[in-house]
């Protein structure tokens, strides 16, 4: 049934239909611009060291702005934030600040506690929590700390450089908040807690600038910031015409000639690289006229194109400062009047959404978690630019690009221009998209803000995105790098998931995904079976570390690697392009043939996946599982024994057919029933096709049932994939057996590591190798249920393994999600497993409600580890919170 209309749902039909733009501001900045490929114009490539965290307070940036807790509008001309000084600080806090990919000990990491707590999907309210010590921040020491230690240490985190500090409560817990009066009309407020036992200074510098678009040689007219009076800033940009920035200065006892302040948002050329300036007011003067007392470094004329409030107080111990600033396009006589009853019926309004968008059975913890997880996806929406045409050849006003970045990294990628809102993965470790980690994005997405979720599917397949090849890029690292072929599993379940939240059925959508898929599928089948077999190589695939070899690189013995991962992937695509095809057909009949073409297409996979090659095939029918096979320059074949997901991944190529479908459908049932008739030699590797199952339902599936019980059979052992917290990405038995491999008198290899990577591939900064990561937990738990769509209770498997529990597939998929979901809820003694062992995150109330959503998680305590606010593939957990939480199995 469609859901009820609150106030929050009616902005986003009015911003569907194009009668409103509610979605036009939201919490779109960066993090961290800084360190970014697209700000990189080195020869070498080292983007790290081109443009520093030390640069990044006096460079103004070519592609993108970042700050704290910010907010603009999707094309970013303007851009609003808040900055800290607690008079100890070298520097004045803008921007998050962390070790770079060269630093840290496991790649690059964010040194900072910030909690993103609620945003709706309109961000009509939006609210975060930054936690600032009330000492210097160590800087230096979090460099020189991470920089000593190997990769078989532990990661350096600011909680345990300032132990004391935050044990002695002595920091500043600071809410930033959002509400929207009306589309283009923003409050902000920030409450500033002074948590510590003592009083304490504090500074709070809301700021407003532009990002600057007319430094670069374009004759782009430049914005203006001036001063009306003490409490308002006219804001005059071409595009968007005039604004008022408003600050309630009311809680100010003594109004000083600093309290606003204004410079520009152009580069401190003198500071940088010993070079004079056109202009004494450059980027970081309110940095300097605060933190250094050089007041002369702001502009007394009060205007600039960057500019702040300068707002400064001693607080009491517990006591709160509130600091409030209102962006409006009307000239506001009393701009604060109304500001409290606002913001008190958009928080009303977003819980009131929530309310209907949560399943009604979960707990109070369920729902926090949940809640939150769809916040951090809210908050980590991004405005992304990037031209690669004209990041390689360079801009009129700056140095000409060196030479070698023309055969450099993403030459290949000159049609990419990217202007868009994107779904981050994380908008510090990750500020630009990942193309694999998105379309994981989308399904919880698709739960608040259908619309949204159709439109981030369909951008990644644009002619601006796509390569004229037909390869969807990666990121910005490489954009020709290759992930997953994942994107219409996304469509299909977004469209799904769509349908059965606006009882609507949006073809045309699909039908758009649908033929932009057709030629990604096309550029697969193309580039990626290199022996025309229907066994596929794909490469890196975005398992970074698992293997035994860099899978993005030759092999050192030459020939190439036929991947179990990489053809069980295609055999997926295959399946969900047929589910759609089949879905088109309904009402465009034409699309039966399609479907005929997706069918007989994954017939050939099935059957390749499962016949031998040499004297080994990809299943290995002694040891019940599959694996890669190295395909040598003689022609033979040596298999690669590693047990990891890669084996497990064939369970994701799996597709039910229902019959009534079959019967509308009878020309595609007429060739299916023709082909296994006269295909029998091919059709007998694909599981139970011609055996009707649960409720005549026919199976199309890579692996047979006996098959899939040898390989449940290692999948639920937990002492091999089965942890308490999920499915392990490595065996736990390669442990104590690691796997090795010699060529030419070199030992490779693989050996379970549940935590951090000790491997320098891919940066280091993540682990294949034992950890439990979400993407393909999730896809797990949808596959066993599509096998149970089928087998019903007529298939039971013990879990554990070896047990005498016996559990149809539907209840080892809930099991599953469950052991998930208790990586973040609080057992029985009021822990949360991923927060491990610190007294302060798991006892203090000021801490142990507020979630973070890592990147992967140990694969025995389940321990968050690498990226910490990962709220991309990681918000998965919402939707499984909906089928499985407070124990309620209900399809969503």
């Amino acid at each position: 049934m469609p859901r009820e209309q609150t106030a929050e749902q009616q902005r986003l039909l009015e911003s569907e239909a194009r009668r409103a733009d509610w979605k036009n501001w939201g919490p779109y900045l960066s993090e961290r611009a800084w360190g970014t490929v697209r700000e990189d114009y080195s020869p070498d490539g080292k983007v790290w060291e081109y443009l520093p965290h030390d640069h990044a307070r006096s460079r103004a940036y070519r592609w993108n702005e970042d700050g704290l807790g910010g907010f603009c509008n999707r094309l970013q001309n303007i851009c609003m934030a808040v900055a800290l000084w607690n008079e100890k600080d070298t520097i004045l806090k803008e921007r998050l600040f962390g070790v770079t990919g060269n630093q840290g000990n496991h790649g690059e990491d964010v040194k900072e506690l910030y909690y993103y707590l609620d945003s709706t999907p309109t961000h009509s309210y939006a609210k975060m929590l930054y936690k600032y010590p009330q000492v210097a921040y160590p800087y230096a020491e979090l460099v020189a700390e991470n920089q000593r230690r190997d990769r078989t240490q532990t990661e350096f985190e600011l909680i345990t450089a300032l132990e004391e500090t935050f044990a002695d409560n002595r920091y500043f817990d600071v809410y930033i908040e959002y509400a929207k009066a009306a589309q283009n009309d923003i409050l902000c407020q920030i409450s500033v807690i002074n948590r510590g036992p003592v009083s304490a200074p504090i500074h709070v510098l809301p700021h407003i600038w532009f990002r600057n678009t007319w430094s670069w040689g374009y004759d782009r007219p430049k914005p203006k910031l001036i001063a009306e009076n003490s409490q308002a800033v006219k804001v005059s940009e071409r595009h968007l015409g005039t604004y008022w920035w408003y600050v309630d200065n009311e809680v100010v006892e003594t109004q000083s000639d600093d309290f606003l302040l204004f410079t520009e948002n152009e580069s401190n050329f003198k500071r940088l690289f010993g070079v004079e300036n056109s202009s004494p007011y450059v980027k970081d003067g309110i940095h300097n006229a605060i933190v250094q007392g050089e007041s002369h470094k702001v502009n007394p004329l009060k205007q600039g194109t960057k500019a702040a409030a300068h707002f400064k107080a001693m607080i009491l111990p517990g006591e709160t400062f509130t600091i409030r600033t209102r962006f409006s396009p009307q000239k506001l006589t009393t701009p604060f009047a109304d500001f409290d009853s606002i913001f008190t019926q958009r928080i009303q309004e977003a819980d009131a959404f929530y309310s209907l968008v949560k399943n009604p059975h979960l707990s109070a913890d369920e729902c926090r978690v949940q809640r939150q997880a769809f916040a951090g996806l809210m908050w980590s929406k991004q405005f992304y630019h990037y031209s690669v045409e004209l990041w390689l050849q360079g801009d009129p006003a700056s140095p000409a690009p060196p030479a070698e970045r023309h055969q450099g990294r993403n030459h290949d990628w000159k049609h990419l221009y990217n202007l868009d809102v994107i779904s981050m993965p994380d908008k510090w470790e990750y500020p630009w998209y990942a193309a694999w980690d998105l379309a994981f994005h989308t399904l919880p997405i698709a739960m608040l803000d259908p619309e949204w979720a159709k439109r981030q599917i369909i951008l990644m397949l644009r002619e601006w995105y796509m390569h004229p090849n037909g390869q969807i890029p990666a990121y910005e690292w490489a954009f020709g790098d290759v992930n997953p072929p994942v994107h219409a599993w996304a469509a299909w379940r977004v469209y799904k998931i769509t349908r059965n939240i606006t009882g609507k059925a949006d073809i045309d959508f699909l039908e758009r995904a649908f033929q932009k898929l057709l030629i990604n599928f096309t550029w697969w089948v193309n580039r990626k079976d290199a022996d025309g077999n229907n066994i596929f190589q794909g490469g890196f695939l975005g398992l970074d570390n698992i293997g035994v070899f860099d899978r993005s690189a030759p092999l050192p013995m030459g020939g190439h690697m036929e991947q179990a991962d990489g053809t069980a992937w295609m055999g997926m695509y295959c399946l969900n392009m047929l589910a759609i095809s089949l879905e088109l057909a309904r009402t465009r009949p034409a699309y039966e043939d399609m479907a005929t073409k997706f069918f007989e297409h994954f017939i050939f996979i099935a059957n390749a996946i499962n016949q031998n090659f040499g004297d080994q095939g990809l299943w290995d029918e002694d040891d019940g599982f599959y694996y890669d096979l190295i395909h040598s320059p003689d022609g033979s074949y040596i298999p690669l024994k590693i047990r990891s997901f890669v084996g497990l991944i064939p369970l994701f190529a799996v597709e039910t057919l229902e019959p009534d479908l079959l019967e509308k459908l009878p020309r595609f049932k007429r060739r299916m029933d023709w082909f296994i008739e006269h295909r029998p030699h091919l059709v007998e590797n694909v599981a139970a096709l011609s055996n009707p199952g649960d409720r005549n339902r026919r199976l199309l599936s890579l692996v047979n049932r006996k098959q899939l019980e040898r390989i449940l059979g290692h999948m639920l052992a937990e002492d091999k994939f089965l942890s308490p917290y999920g499915l392990r990405s490595l065996s736990k038995e390669h442990k104590t057996k690691p796997f090795e491999f010699s060529v030419d008198g070199n030992l490779h290899t693989v050996a379970y590591l549940p935590g951090e990577s000790d491997s320098g591939m891919f940066g280091g900064n993540s682990n294949w190798r034992g950890p439990i990561w979400f993407p393909v937990n999730y896809l797990m738990i949808e596959s066993l249920q599509k096998f149970h769509h089928y087998f019903g209770d007529n298939f039971h498997i013990p879990l554990p393994a070896k047990s005498n529990q016996m559990h149809n597939l539907s209840e080892v998929a809930t099991n599953l999600s469950q052991r998930l979901i208790n990586i973040f809820l609080k057992d029985k003694a009021g822990v949360r497993p991923y927060s491990g062992e610190s007294e302060i995150l798991q006892d203090d109330p000021h801490w142990n409600n507020s979630i973070l959503f890592y990147e992967y998680f140990h694969g025995d305590s389940g321990l968050g580890l690498g990226a910490s606010h990962q709220t991309g593939w990681t918000a998965l957990v919402a939707k499984l919170i909906q089928q499985s939480g407070g124990k309620n199995n209900q399809e969503t």
